[in-house]
């Protein structure tokens, strides 16, 4: 959630960001070139432009240079001045980049100055009224950024930071910035042989490895039964469209920067596909149309590539090809309300399923641009809001936030550690089906217009798995996880009951292996253990002679000695129950 402007925390974070801009120019040289230093939701930063790598081992000495501009309670004061002034001001300070800073400014616009001792800023504010009251801070770390954002501009160096009201808070933050980075996907996925991602073969495309494809097989699967448990019909389309298509759905016209390159094919251009939606809707006019067909609710687990900046690319959070777990929903205005409240209802049964419990919404109304009969966006919003309040899920409204072509909920998860993460989405659309002229056949015998929803539930099957192995730090439930049980024998002379008891299990559908190195039983558990096992199965000569495991549950220690019927009853019962309690922090 963005930060009130007016908050004395919003203020403060603003404030440290200039005293830090301040304390690297102290440090490093009046000529350091500055850009832009704004508060975000966890902190703040400032982008330089300097000679000098910074680096971590440098954020002690500028951490003692703010604090000394802290200490001595530099009043921050406002000067708005005119235009000339201003270039002025900044071509005095030699700061191209605020130069061109400048020309955002709208003609008309209040232009703004703050400083503190010796620093001079254009800034719009709002700042606290000295450098005393910035409490307690601390400096994160450092990432190249492009100015601007744009590849073919210099790149900056950006600094992170952060700051609260209260030491304790900081404290606390620091604390889950820890946790974050243990249980940091990436890393998991690389100690977990889940996926990787190969250089040779680019950028944010994703290799799945047999441990990471197995989950992902599995909550497919799950996603599957659900989806025709709920009405939903699958569909598969193609990979690509001619040019025709997307000009028709207005992508090439409003979104061409994030799709790759056209393809040359008979004298066509072809592009691979951003987004599922067109050819949805291609199934759709495929035939006539009743009411009586309505609602039509199409899924699917569609594949779609989208040009993404390097710089933002982020393990499987933010890629360029994606399986989106989409779905549209045809309907008529009569059937709207019901239907976004089915979308709800599965909505918090898939996520309470996955260990998900603290569910919150953003409901997005009109825009001043949009397109669409303004009667169809009151009735829409109305149903998004209704399904909400019904459903007695918390939500803030986002007035003026909905796409051009209709009003969206956005749905919000937060884990166990206390993160964010954005994923379903419920989003009308009025554009489409009238770009495509969609219509139903009326009980009046005439033409209308459908409704139609874009609906997405984990938003992509790449980012949804990222954000499960952040919430179970790798040690998925047992019903999610790609090894549920590795059976041991201490010496060669148990390996041959070993392998009767894994395909005992194998046979009931238990995924299972048999570790015959010839490391001692203490090395191969701990292997296990830190493989995030669920069962370990230790097999010595008296188990084998009386038919028998000795079991070891991940988080439970010694279970003792039990038949592998037993086991297996044990086994089957956690699986049914999807068990999905997440990992305690890691540093507990």
């Amino acid at each position: 959630m963005k930060l009130d402007p007016a908050s004395e925390l919003y203020r403060m974070r603003h404030s440290a960001a200039h005293v830090m801009a301040a304390a690297v120019r102290r440090l490093f040289g009046s000529d350091v070139q500055l850009d832009i230093g704004p508060p975000t939701e966890d902190g703040f930063y400032y982008d330089f432009d300097l000679e000098h790598r910074l680096g971590p081992e440098d954020f002690p000495k500028i951490e003692a240079e703010m604090a000394k501009i802290i200490a001595e309670n530099q009043p921050f004061e406002r000067r708005e001045v005119s235009r000339p002034e201003a270039t002025k001001l900044i071509n005095g300070m030699h700061q191209r980049y605020k130069i061109e800073r400048l020309a955002d400014i709208p003609e008309g616009d209040a232009i703004t100055f703050y400083q503190n001792g010796e620093f001079l800023d254009l800034c719009r504010g709002p700042h606290v009224a000295s450098t005393g009251q910035i409490k307690a801070f601390k400096l994160l770390n450092v990432a190249g950024s492009y100015y601007r954002g744009k590849e073919t501009n210099p790149m900056l160096q950006r600094v992170y930071a952060t700051a609260f009201i209260t030491q304790k808070e900081l404290d606390d933050h620091l604390r889950l910035l820890e946790e974050a980075k243990l249980r940091d996907h990436r890393k998991l996925g690389k100690e977990l042989d889940l996926f990787s991602i190969q250089e040779d073969v680019g950028p944010g495309l994703i290799h799945w490895h047999p441990k990471g494809a197995r989950t992902r097989c599995i909550i497919e699967d799950f996603w599957r039964k659900e989806h025709f448990r709920g009405g939903y019909d699958l569909l598969y389309t193609p990979h690509t469209g001619r040019s025709m298509l997307w000009e028709t759905s207005g992508h090439l016209g409003f979104y061409k920067g994030s799709m790759y390159a056209p393809m040359k094919i008979d004298e066509n251009e072809y592009f691979i596909k951003p987004m599922n939606c067109p050819f949805h809707i291609e199934i759709y006019k495929s035939q006539k149309r009743s009411y009586r067909d309505l609602p039509l609710r199409w899924a699917e687990l569609g594949t779609v590539y989208r040009y993404e900046k390097a710089g933002v690319l982020h393990g499987l959070l933010r890629v360029r090809g994606f399986t989106q777990d989409d779905a549209h929903i045809f309907c008529t205005s009569e059937q709207i309300e019901d239907e976004i409240i089915r979308v709800i209802r599965f909505s918090n049964f898939i996520w309470k399923t996955f260990g998900f419990t603290e569910i919150t919404a953003y409901l997005a109304t009109r825009p001043a641009d949009s397109v669409g009969d303004e009667a169809r966006w009151a009735q829409a919003t109305a149903s998004l809001e209704k399904a909400l309040k019904l459903e007695g899920i918390p939500y803030e409204v986002d007035e003026g936030g909905g796409a051009f072509y209709g009003p969206k909920i956005d749905m919000k998860v937060r884990d166990c550690i206390g993160r964010e993460w954005q994923c379903t989405t419920i989003q009308f659309d009025f554009n489409l089906p009238e770009r495509f002229n969609l219509s139903y056949v009326g009980s009046d015998n005439q033409p209308h217009q459908p409704y139609m929803v874009h609906r997405a539930l984990f938003g992509s099957i790449e980012r949804f798995f990222g954000i499960l192995v952040e919430q179970y730090a790798g040690a998925f439930p047992l019903w999610l996880a790609p090894e549920q049980v590795r059976v041991l024998p201490i010496t060669d002379k148990q390996a041959a009951y070993a392998e009767a008891v894994a395909e005992k299990l194998r046979a009931a559908d238990i995924r299972v292996t048999v570790d015959q190195r010839s490391e001692k039983i203490g090395a191969r558990i701990r292997d296990a253990q830190l493989e995030k096992i669920p069962y370990m199965l230790v097999v010595g000569g008296r188990e084998a002679e009386a038919g028998l495991v000795a079991v070891r549950a991940r988080g439970a220690g010694d279970l003792g000695t039990m038949s592998a019927d037993a086991l297996l009853a044990r086994l089957k019962e956690e699986e049914a129950n999807r068990s999905a309690a997440p990992a305690a922090p890691t540093g507990a």
